[in-house]
Order: C-alpha cells, then sequence, then structure tokens
C-alpha cells in the first residue's frame, strides 16, 4: 500500500483532487491548492487531465470554458487550447502549465508541473 501526502501540504508534491468515482466522463472540478493556485481537472472520454485554471493570454478563469474532445475554451476571449499538451491552437507559444493525475486506490492525485510551486 503506496504511502500518500496528507492533502494540500505546501511542501508535498502531491494535491489530492477526490474519488475518481466523483468525475464521470464529460465532468470537471477546481481543485484548489496552497498559495492560491486553481487547478482544473476534467474527465475527457475516462482519461483526466489537469492544468492551472488561468489562460495564459490574460489570466482569465477557463473554469466554465467549452471543452470538445481534447480543445478547451478560454470563455473570455475564445483562445483554444489543447488540454493533452497545454498548447495554444493558434498561437503554441502561449502554454497552460499542466498536472499530472495520477489514480491511486480510486483516488485522484494531481502532480505539480516541474518547476511549480
Amino acid at each position: 500500500m503506496p504511502v500518500l501526502p496528507k492533502p494540500f501540504l505546501a511542501e508535498s508534491p502531491l494535491l489530492a483532487a477526490g474519488a475518481v468515482q466523483d468525475l464521470p466522463p464529460g465532468a470537471r472540478k477546481l481543485v484548489f491548492a496552497p498559495g492560491g493556485e486553481t487547478v482544473l481537472l476534467l474527465n475527457v472520454e475516462g482519461e483526466f487531465y489537469a492544468m492551472e485554471n488561468s489562460c495564459p493570454h490574460a489570466g482569465a478563469s477557463l473554469a466554465s470554458g467549452s471543452c470538445e474532445q481534447h480543445v478547451l475554451s478560454c470563455p473570455a476571449h475564445g483562445l483554444k487550447f489543447d488540454i493533452r499538451n497545454g498548447r495554444c491552437t493558434a498561437s503554441p507559444q502561449l502554454l497552460i502549465p499542466l498536472y499530472e493525475v495520477l489514480e491511486l486506490e480510486g483516488q485522484l492525485w494531481l502532480k505539480r508541473p516541474a518547476g511549480g510551486s
């Protein structure tokens, strides 16, 4: 049985994100991390994706943006991002930091991006 960190400890490399069963395909949720960052977690066709909840263009929340297949639209200005790599489809230099999503014993855990806080 793996030893997991307590949820939301600032020094932990993982963030608790809830139970797998609570995020069915098509669902999304916000995960609040220490330091005020917010992570958008999505289940697209049974695969989990997580990213900073901030558009790199102007910092708008992405949480209410439409997601078709693997493309998430920023609700503020319409920029589209591939949730598999975080890149803007029109301007690949615009990048949303992604989190690795781990499934352990029915729970979801988010691993911060390299160099993340």
